[in-house]
């Protein structure tokens, strides 16, 4: 990591072996990073058999969000955000192996207006049923318009949508 003091934005690679290192700023250094949190009440969500929801036993899984962070990069009168999600998924008395879809959304606010909002569908490869199974994801493309300020939120949660009758 090659630090450079001063408010210029160029960005320089020097190079160090075969890996290249990114030129960080004392001004990126400086520059205040959104925090990201779990939106209330989406940290976690469970999935039951068809026409079974919310009943005991008809659990096909739980899927919960355990951490979560970003990392900030500033240019040009913007600055973007990869966004990272981690958490596990546990197999319900119902579980099976195979692929499952989760819906991560991630939203900004900056006083209270929504300034980027993105829902996706990650999925999940369930190997073994016995145990929980980790999970990664994250979104690189988070871009807002003008600078980092206090005002900023970052948020992160499942989004199921309405409710369905699953």
């Amino acid at each position: 990591m090659n630090l450079q003091s001063g408010n210029n934005t160029q960005t320089q690679v020097a190079q160090t072996g075969d890996q290249p290192v990114e030129t960080i700023l004392e001004s990126e250094l400086r520059a205040y990073c959104p925090s990201v949190s779990l939106r209330e009440g989406t940290a976690y969500f469970t999935t039951y058999k068809k026409g079974a929801q919310g009943q005991a036993g008809q659990e096909i899984y739980q899927a919960s969000i355990t951490d979560v962070t970003r990392k900030c990069s500033y240019n040009n009168g913007a600055f973007s955000m990869t966004v990272a999600v981690a958490g596990r998924v546990v197999p319900g008395p119902l579980g099976k192996t195979g692929t499952i879809t989760m819906p991560i959304r991630i939203v900004a606010l900056r006083a209270g207006e929504v300034v980027y909002s993105k829902l996706f569908k990650h999925q999940v490869s369930i190997g073994d049923t016995a145990g929980a199974t980790q999970f990664i994801f994250n979104d690189p493309n988070v871009t807002i318009a003008g600078k980092p300020d206090r005002s900023v939120q970052l948020m992160v949660g499942y989004d199921e949508g309405p409710t369905s009758g699953r």
